[in-house]
Order: C-alpha cells, then structure tokens, then sequence
C-alpha cells in the first residue's frame, strides 16, 4: 500500500535529476559571473547586487532543494510536502525581502518588467509550491505537477534575471564613470 502511494514520486525521478543538475550548473555558473564584477568595477553596498544578483542564487538554491526533496527515498508523501511547504513560504518571505531591497537600492530605477521577473513571478513560484505541497498528500498526481511548474519557473527567473544582469554590467557598468554620467 505504502509504495502504491509513493510510486508517483518515482515517476518523476529523472525529471527532477534534471532540474538539480541544472540548478547547480546555473549557480556555479552565476558564482564565476559574479566573481568577475570587481575585475569591472566593485560593486557599492547600494549598487542592487543584494536586490538583482543575489536572489538568482536563490532561485537556482530552491529548484536544488526541491529536486532533492523529491528525489528523497520518503515513507510517506505529507513527510514530502513539510519540507516543500516551508521552503515556499522561505522563498515568498525572501521575495518581500528583494522588493524592499530593490526600492531602497539608488544605483539603478527599476522597470515594470523588473518588478515582474524579480517580484511577482518568484512570488507566484513560491506561492505555488506552497499550493502543491498542500495538495501533494491528497492529489500527488495534480500537486506533482504544480510543483513542477513551480521550480521551472525559478529556473527560468534565474536565467532570466542572471541574463539581465551581466548584460547590465558588461554594458554600463564596463563604461568609464564619467561617460555613463553623460548619457
């Protein structure tokens, strides 16, 4: 009986071995980008790294975590959704944390589409993986799938805003300071 129910979890095995691989590629990736900012300029303690950089290792560290929660050998499916309950409500919590570190940062004006792939999309990830986790005891098959498009979207937000960001900083921060003052 007990593995009738945990059976959709090993439907999803590769699937989440995938993401995890992913996840920790993007952020090894994203730590050899970062480590080459200072080789530009250093960033200042308002420059927006804690608001546009740092929540993509976020991102990219939550899809890791959800794959291997996923990839657990669990004895019961609501022992799966404790963990992924609370890392949604961890990420939806950090996501008020960049919107307020977003509009206090002075380097940079945001731009709807900022506040969209930086505030709203994370939160509606987040959000989702709440709702799947809930739903993942009762409806795994539904709650499986929620959870799916919840941490691809985070892979997606990651790359995205990571994309943003070292196009931002190959383009306007590489200029010399006294020609982006010109602009």
């Amino acid at each position: 009986m007990q593995e009738a129910l945990l059976s959709p979890l090993a439907a999803w095995h590769n699937f989440y071995g995938i993401i995890g691989s992913a996840a920790a590629t993007l952020t090894g990736l994203l730590f050899v980008a970062m480590g080459l900012i200072p080789a530009v300029r250093a960033p200042s303690p308002s420059s927006g790294v804690a608001a546009f950089s740092t929540p993509n290792v976020v991102h990219f560290g939550a899809a890791l975590l959800v794959a291997a929660i996923l990839s657990a050998p669990w004895q019961a499916l609501w022992t799966a959704a404790l963990p992924l309950g609370l890392a949604g409500l961890g990420g939806a919590s950090y996501v008020i944390i960049v919107l307020r570190r977003a509009r206090r940062q002075t380097v940079y004006q945001p731009v709807l589409e900022d506040w969209l792939w930086h505030t709203v999309l994370p939160l509606a990830s987040y959000t989702a993986l709440v709702v799947g986790a809930l739903l993942l005891p009762d409806h795994p098959a539904l709650a499986l799938f929620v959870i799916a498009a919840a941490t691809v979207l985070l892979l997606f937000i990651g790359i995205h805003n990571a994309w943003d960001n070292v196009t931002y900083i190959t383009t306007e921060l590489s200029q010399p300071e006294n020609k982006r003052q010109d602009q």
